[in-house]
């Protein structure tokens, strides 16, 4: 049954979990890769850019077409990784308020 007089305390103790959460996420890193790991994109759970790796061999300077297609692929990727993440992370921090775990 809902308390009013704990109101306060479980917004602050909602506070401190989302603070946590991004310090998680932060620290999350995933990778994307195209071209058989001819080009790597590393993202943090927060959606930022750690890395970017081309090889090489994946640089045709009459065919950029295909590098940035590879590019773009490793992003796509590495951006699906991150939403993996995400829900992950958000399912540990429900069961940690012992919310159901459908939730997410």
């Amino acid at each position: 049954m809902f308390d009013p007089s704990k109101l306060s305390e479980m917004m602050q103790q909602a506070q401190q979990m989302q603070e946590r959460m991004q310090q998680e996420l932060k620290q999350k890193v995933v990778e994307g890769q195209a071209g058989g790991g001819m080009v790597k994109v590393q993202l943090n759970g927060l959606y930022e850019v750690q890395k970017v790796a081309i090889d090489k061999a994946a640089v045709d300077v009459n065919d950029l077409s295909l590098l940035e297609d590879l590019v773009r692929a490793a992003f796509t990727q590495a951006l699906a990784r991150v939403e993996e993440a995400r829900v992950e992370n958000a399912r540990g921090m429900a069961g940690a308020m012992g919310l159901p775990g459908g939730m997410f």
